[in-house]
């Protein structure tokens, strides 16, 4: 059994009851509002519900996302950071404290798409960030890095809800457990820049954390939690998350680069990260805020 979730962005509220009755008229199936103008779930609808609903929208700024009803609210949420969880790149804002960003930005959105090796194109960005000292890089976490919408919401809530979160980046730790703990994640994996005194080396301990690390992470926390992979969660937007994406039980594209939009089943190009609360089927009234 299949439900069509429709998920506008909060700030867009999209959603309206003429939409909907449109498009029940087409795929049938019964109409539940999580969200009233925000979200709403159409259950048991027709078979290529998604490809006519989408035809129906056409431009409107709504994510159209068909699930499955079985296993749906997830016990494990395993995120990306940078540009997911995060609205920026941390590595992009280092360069910048050294005027570095357009050269590094640029090898940091080939690698995202899958244009370029992730783990030399980090090596060859952080080289780039020899001798940056450890207060810079302080300001800029404190100054320059903001968290994305809705994404406290969604680990706060599934929190609630008896889930584990983990934060697994291919960016650094400096970052990442700093945002684990803002938003309130039950552990962070990352990579580990290497210091002389209080100076970048230019360099990363190995191994690198990449997309085989992330899926293993998925993997091995089914383990240690005793669920299922359909049970699972997992939320990024770069081609290093690919492998987890497909991975997990509900795989989530999250304004994702083109080449990783084009191969995962659930994208989110409007919505905010409370979309994903959504997929699950809980209600404005379950949302932890």
């Amino acid at each position: 059994m299949s439900i069509l979730c429709l998920i506008s962005s909060p700030s867009d509220k999209a959603l309206t009851p003429d939409m909907l009755k449109t498009i029940q008229k087409q795929t049938g199936g019964e109409i539940n509002w999580l969200h009233q103008k925000i979200a709403c779930e159409i259950i048991s609808p027709c078979v290529d519900a998604d490809i006519l609903a989408q035809e129906i929208l056409a431009d409107q700024p709504i994510d159209i996302c068909l699930i499955a009803k079985e296993n749906r609210r997830k016990k494990l949420l395993i995120a990306d950071m940078d540009s997911t969880m995060i609205n920026e790149e941390c590595i992009d804002e280092l360069a910048d404290a050294l005027g570095l960003k357009e050269k590094v930005a640029d090898i940091t959105a080939k690698a995202m798409n899958g244009e370029l090796d992730f783990a030399q194109a980090l090596d060859t960005r952080v080289a780039l960030l020899e001798g940056l000292n450890k207060q810079t890089i302080e300001e800029v976490r404190r100054e320059r890095i903001t968290l994305a919408p809705g994404g406290r919401a969604l680990v706060q809530t599934m929190s609630a809800y008896g889930a584990h979160t983990a934060l697994i980046s291919g960016g650094f730790t400096i970052f990442a457990n700093y945002i684990a703990k803002r938003i309130g994640f039950d552990e962070a994996v990352a990579n580990e820049l290497l210091f002389n005194g209080d100076k970048l080396t230019g360099k990363v301990a190995k191994p690198i954390v990449d997309s085989t690390t992330k899926l293993e992470r998925l993997q091995n926390l089914t383990k240690e939690k005793q669920i299922s992979l359909s049970d699972t969660l997992a939320v990024g937007d770069g081609a290093n998350d690919l492998a987890m994406i497909k991975g997990a039980g509900l795989g989530v594209a999250l304004h994702a680069k083109p080449n990783v939009a084009a191969q995962a089943k659930v994208k989110i190009n409007h919505a905010d990260l409370t979309a994903l609360l959504y997929l699950q089927g809980y209600g404005e009234d379950e949302i932890v805020r």
